[in-house]
């Protein structure tokens, strides 16, 4: 009687796309186990593509999925900074082995189909996950969804999800795991993303500020650290909040100085967190005019 087939290693590329704020970044969160990527309700807060790594199993049959968290689809605006990003996000199709198209589990809407109009037609290596169940009035509700959905596109897999309380996110892996091909891991078993500290460190910054100014907060706002200093008891951060008006610059600080205050100990506390050790964090704010616009500005602050 001959042995059953060895089980063998996969490895593969994954693309989140989707229109802006549908849940991409909490989506990717949530199928990783770890905070790769931040979020808010604003659109445009995923500005690069971030990769995010999660390891099943281990060799020599370990499964290796490599997300990438593509930014929103831009149609408002026509800055540089928009158009790189758009290119960013179609970039990432080409890349993949399997891509994931996010929609709200309440119905397609305009921006979401303009997505689809960028998927090849009839590729077999694209699931549809609908996300935000957990909105829904009855779960049942989303069955009409599906069966729109699949008049649409011939999707490989529909899987409902609820990213923001990780439900039948188990699901969405196994329907992945299936399109991913043979391959080897191309990073270690614990490592969850390929961006270094100083990255995420900054845009935990910005995720504090898009989520405490809200809608005041202009688009033409960015998170340079200025300087890092760290030892085996801690660290001393020095973070620079870059806007394009000198109105904004105020925006950002608040009466008093109490918004830029509270950005920092939120970030403060959460860059400790990921860290595992103390953190000094100082923020300032400068105002470069036209650095969305601005193709220089965008290289050196790493939109390309």
């Amino acid at each position: 009687m001959q042995d059953r087939e060895a089980p063998v290693a996969r490895t593969g590329m994954v693309a989140i796309i989707g229109r802006p704020n549908v849940g991409k970044s909490t989506l990717l969160n949530a199928l990783v186990g770890e905070r790769v990527s931040i979020t808010s309700r604003r659109p445009q807060t995923t500005r690069e593509r971030v990769l995010g790594v999660l390891t099943r199993g281990r060799r020599p049959a370990a499964t290796q999925f490599i997300f990438v968290d593509t930014p929103g689809l831009q149609r408002g605006s026509r800055s540089l900074l928009a158009q790189r990003m758009n290119q960013s996000a179609r970039a990432a199709l080409a890349e993949v082995d399997v891509v994931v198209l996010v929609i709200d589990a309440h119905g397609w809407r305009e921006d979401d189909e303009a997505v689809l109009e960028l998927l090849p037609p009839d590729r077999p290596n694209i699931i549809l996950a609908l996300n935000k169940t957990d909105t829904l009035d009855r779960y049942e509700d989303v069955l009409p969804v599906l069966q729109d959905s699949a008049r649409r596109y011939p999707f490989a897999a529909f899987v409902p999800v609820s990213a923001e309380r990780r439900r039948q996110v188990d699901d969405l892996l196994a329907e992945i795991a299936k399109l991913l091909p043979e391959g080897e891991p191309l990073f270690d078993e614990d490592q969850y993303t390929d961006r270094n500290v100083r990255f995420l460190a900054a845009e935990l910054v910005r995720e504090k500020a898009f989520r405490l100014l809200g809608d005041e907060l202009p688009f033409g706002i960015a998170v340079t650290i200025e300087r890092w200093d760290e030892t085996d008891s801690g660290v001393s951060i020095v973070a620079g909040l870059l806007v394009e008006r000198e109105g904004h610059k105020g925006i950002v600080i608040g009466a008093q100085g109490a918004k830029l205050r509270e950005i920092g100990r939120l970030a403060r506390a959460d860059i400790s967190a990921l860290l595992g050790k103390p953190v000094h964090l100082e923020t300032w704010v400068r105002v470069r005019r036209g650095w969305t616009d601005d193709a220089r500005a965008l290289k050196s602050l790493g939109y390309e």
